[in-house]
């Protein structure tokens, strides 16, 4: 029997690898399979390959080649800005800033970095997940040495005003007489925002290839030049010392050509997604009684469309959706297993027990409205049968 192909709603998970990336990867793990460091023939056709994947990731991002790092994904490059900066200013602070909503990259991070005498503070958010640049701002001190605030939320899909964080971050270092690093986790933000570090007044930027149909594995660390960076990894020194390790080949030619394609059709992806998202979640809370959708209302990534269902757990609903074909997730991919309910959802004021009937449905270029109106057809009846199960109710705090 031939397999159905599922609806696939979980892009903020992970993203299939398009073709025509597959195609460029290819040849470099084949006939094209030199290390970048050799100085015969192979190794420099392979130096060739990622030098030109460098010059097209810093096309897109505005900045020069140099200050592009390939690392292995967006959990290294967020552990790599935010240790590589404090280790780097200790001499001069230790105090970090971030928000209550970022990635568990970027939290851990910081509960390391407090275990060798670093200070966090944790900027609150309101009801959307917003963090208000002024609070970012009253929480900087004469300590602070780094603000890490995402661009785009994993979860609930809400985007930050990340050129307005970036004033006021840029007005209180030079009331300080130095200039405080700005890091942004612009994973989710690929082929849906522009990336233009200038623009954006970021001094470090994470990127992520599996986010935006590249492969798994690797990802970008944008280093704005003169930054105080200590790399992560020592060894042979590659990435202009910054990251040692040899080179990805066949996954830094991926991630470029991704990059380059998300961001080549984003003018028509963007507004067709949005479309997409929009109907699907005025269908859903028309036809689910008491949904309740969650992160900001327009400022909000154009796939994202994230629910409670009060009255049921997130599980079964994935679970009865899973049965159905359909794909989706209860948050943060990363965090699977996990009991507790969401980070996110708990700063956004949301209590326990609503938390946990979280269901994230994320879109992707290749969503249908036939799917879309396929899962609207299927999600309402799922969520009234299981409400209809005493057994399904949230289990207390």
């Amino acid at each position: 029997m031939e397999r159905v192909a599922p609806i696939y709603l979980d892009h903020a998970a992970t993203t299939p690898v398009r073709p025509e990336v597959l195609e460029a990867m290819l040849p470099y793990f084949t006939m094209r399979f030199g290390n970048p460091s050799s100085i015969h023939s192979l190794g420099q056709e392979a130096r060739k390959a990622v030098e030109d994947a460098r010059e097209t990731v810093a096309r897109i991002l505005g900045c020069r080649a140099s200050e592009v790092v390939f690392t292995s994904g967006g959990t290294e490059s967020d552990n790599s800005a935010l240790k590589g900066v404090a280790l780097a200013l200790r001499h001069i602070g230790s105090h970090i800033v971030t928000s209550a909503v970022e990635h568990h990259a970027v939290l851990h991070t910081c509960h390391q970095l407090e275990q060798l005498g670093f200070q966090t503070t944790l900027v609150p958010v309101d009801r959307y997940g917003m963090v208000d640049p002024d609070t970012v701002g009253r929480a900087i001190t004469e300590r602070t040495i780094l603000v890490s605030i995402m661009y785009a939320n994993n979860e609930v899909g809400t985007i930050q005003p990340i050129a307005d964080i970036a004033r006021v971050v840029k007005e209180r270092g030079k009331a300080l007489g130095r200039t405080i690093p700005f890091h942004t986790d612009a994973v989710q933000a690929a082929g849906f925002l522009d990336l233009q570090v200038d623009a954006l007044g970021v001094d470090l930027l994470s990127l992520s290839a599996h986010k935006f149909h590249g492969p798994k594995g690797v990802g970008v660390l944008y280093i704005r030049r003169h930054t105080p960076f200590e790399p992560l990894l020592m060894g042979g020194g590659q990435e202009r010392e910054r990251r040692s390790g040899t080179e990805n080949v066949p996954g830094i030619v991926g991630l470029a050509v991704a990059l380059a394609l998300a961001e080549e059709e984003r003018p028509q992806v963007v507004p067709r997604l949005t479309r997409l998202r929009d109907h699907f979640i005025a269908g859903v809370q028309e036809r689910v009684p008491g949904a309740i959708l969650n992160g900001h209302p327009t400022q909000r990534l154009p796939n994202n469309a994230h629910f409670c269902f009060p009255g049921v757990e997130g599980e079964p609903i994935l679970l009865g959706l899973d049965m159905e074909g359909i794909c989706a997730s209860s948050g943060s991919a990363c965090s699977t297993g996990s009991l507790e309910p969401s980070h996110v959802l708990m700063a956004m004021g949301v209590p326990p027990d609503i938390a946990r009937s979280s269901v994230r449905f994320t879109l992707g270029r290749d969503t249908t409205e036939a799917e879309i109106e396929r899962v609207l057809t299927v999600l309402p009846d799922l969520v009234q049968r299981l409400r209809a199960l005493p057994s399904m109710a949230p289990s207390p705090p």
